[in-house]
C-alpha cells in the first residue's frame, strides 16, 4: 500500500468497497467515563480526556452558566466550587474532579428561589453585563461558607481574582455585604 494512502478496498478514487474496509476515522471514539457529584446530584459523564473542567461542564453536561474568559487562569470568570473551594475552571483537567463535588451557579437557586448572594446582585444592579458574574458570584459563595460575616476588606480579598470590566466594584462588594446580613438574619 502507498504510504499516506488509506486502504480502499482496492479502489483509488476514494471510495471504500464495503463496510469491511471502513476507514479508522468512522469509528466513535470511546472516552473514559467519570463520576462526580455536580450541584448535589450524582453525575457520571464521559468525555475526551483532555478538556478542562470548564469546557465538560459546558460542552459535555450542558451547563453554560461558567464562562469562557481568559482561559488563562488569569480573569476568574470561570470560577467554580470544587470541595466547597473556589477553583478555575479553565485550570483544572475534567478528570481531576472523579469522585468529587462540583458546584456551578446553576446550582445556587433552589427552585424558583434565588440564592441570596444572587438576589442581592439583582437587587443592588451589582452586574451589568453580568459575563463576570457567575464566577463572581461562586467566589462569594465560597467566601460565605467560610467566613458569614466578612468585612468589606475580606470581600475584596475574596474576590480578588475575579475581574470585572464593567463596574467599580463597589456594587459588587455592597451585594455581598447584603447577602451575608440577610443569611445571618434568615439563619
Amino acid at each position: 500500500m502507498a504510504r499516506g494512502r488509506a486502504k480502499t478496498g482496492g479502489r483509488t478514487d476514494g471510495q471504500t468497497g464495503g463496510s469491511q474496509d471502513q476507514h479508522p476515522s468512522t469509528r466513535l471514539p470511546v472516552y473514559p467515563s467519570i463520576g462526580l457529584t455536580l450541584n448535589g446530584e450524582a453525575t457520571s459523564v464521559a468525555f475526551a480526556p483532555h478538556k478542562t473542567l470548564l469546557e465538560v461542564l459546558r460542552e459535555d453536561l450542558n451547563l453554560t452558566g461558567t464562562k469562557h474568559g481568559c482561559e488563562l487562569g488569569e480573569c476568574g470568570t470561570c470560577t467554580v466550587l470544587v470541595d466547597g473551594q473556589p477553583v478555575l475552571s479553565c485550570l483544572v483537567l475534567g478528570l481531576a474532579c472523579e469522585g468529587r463535588e462540583v458546584d456551578t451557579v446553576e446550582g445556587m437557586a433552589r427552585g424558583p428561589e434565588l440564592h441570596p448572594l444572587q438576589a442581592a446582585f439583582a437587587d443592588l444592579g451589582a452586574a451589568q453585563c453580568g459575563y463576570c458574574t457567575p464566577g463572581i458570584l461562586m467566589a462569594a459563595e465560597a467566601l460565605l461558607r467560610e467566613n458569614p460575616t466578612p468585612d468589606r476588606d475580606e470581600i475584596k480579598q475574596a474576590l480578588s481574582g475575579n475581574l470585572c470590566r464593567c463596574t467599580g466594584y463597589l456594587k459588587i462588594y455592597e451585594a455581598v455585604e447584603l447577602a451575608a446580613a440577610q443569611m445571618a438574619t434568615n439563619g
